[in-house]
């Protein structure tokens, strides 16, 4: 991980963050910011959703607004990452918080990739949903949770080590 942490911050990304003006770091730690808040919100309704909450709204009038807004803000939020990290990557060697952010961003994404797979999630656009596909949902949903609040939590955490 030091070796990774060294060459992105000697890259022309951790150049670029450091020799353009003492605003950048600001605009594009604001701009981490809103996309952190904007796919947690998105994901936090849809995962108590799949947990069993707003049971009379169906699932998928929730998955609709919400799967966009989670994926745009999360492709906000690694690109600003990328570029925040960058400009001092090396000072993070040793932040516990580090290792347990990006772990926790990984089984997240994996969470996605199973939840997309499972033939509930699926069929939530076709029909009713049995007692045991909504379970196989609330179990994606409860880790989702699990993982998103990891990776928020230990991301915030990072500054104060």
């Amino acid at each position: 991980m030091p070796e990774l942490l060294a060459w992105l911050e000697s890259s022309l990304l951790g150049h670029a963050m450091r020799e353009s003006g003492v605003w950048t770091y600001g605009i594009v730690n604001l701009a981490h910011i809103l996309g952190v808040s904007s796919m947690f919100g998105a994901v936090l309704m849809l995962d108590l959703r799949l947990l069993g909450a707003w049971r009379s709204v169906p699932l998928v009038q929730i998955a609709r607004p919400t799967v966009p807004v989670a994926f745009t803000g999360f492709a906000v939020a690694v690109t600003s990452g990328a570029c925040m990290i960058a400009t001092n990557a090396t000072e993070y060697v040793g932040n516990p918080f580090l290792y347990v952010k990006f772990p926790a961003i990984g089984l997240g994404i994996l969470n996605v990739a199973a939840l997309n797979l499972l033939p509930a999630w699926k069929a939530r656009k076709t029909r009713d949903l049995s007692s045991t596909e909504q379970l196989q949902l609330a179990v994606t949903g409860g880790v989702s949770l699990l993982c998103w609040l990891t990776a928020v939590s230990a991301g915030r955490m990072i500054a104060y080590w």
